[in-house]
């Protein structure tokens, strides 16, 4: 059976800081993207972090500079560093695997696995 188990979420104040973890079981996710994708009820579910498998990292203008995705081929795990964070960024978090090449990073569609989420609230 595959999971994906996030964990990491919690509240902080604007300006701080944040890191979620996700660790993969019984699927071997190198050489195929993964990504963090991030849900709200105004906005969506929005790919905001993806990393290829040969670990180059790509990320949504909102994000860029503040966060970075990196991953332990060998542990099978995923991170996401969460700096500077602010009230728009309160969402739940998932990270996702893909299990094929794929083409458009950033589509939720394209990624086959996915963790259960975790909540992170940004007060201001």
């Amino acid at each position: 059976e595959v999971q994906l188990v996030e964990s990491g979420g919690g509240s902080v104040q604007a300006g701080g800081s944040l890191r979620l973890s996700c660790a993969v079981s019984g699927y071997t996710a190198s050489g195929y993207y993964m990504g963090w994708f991030r849900y709200t009820p105004t906005k969506g579910r929005e790919g905001i972090a993806v990393v290829d498998g040969d670990g180059t990292a790509t990320y949504v203008d909102s994000v860029k500079g503040r966060f970075t995705i990196s991953r332990d081929n060998a542990k099978n795990t995923l991170d996401q560093q969460m700096n500077n964070l602010k009230p728009e960024d309160a969402a739940t978090y998932s990270c996702a695997a893909a299990r094929k090449q794929i083409s458009m990073p950033f589509s939720p569609y394209e990624y086959y696995h996915w963790g259960q989420g975790t909540q992170v609230t940004v007060s201001s």
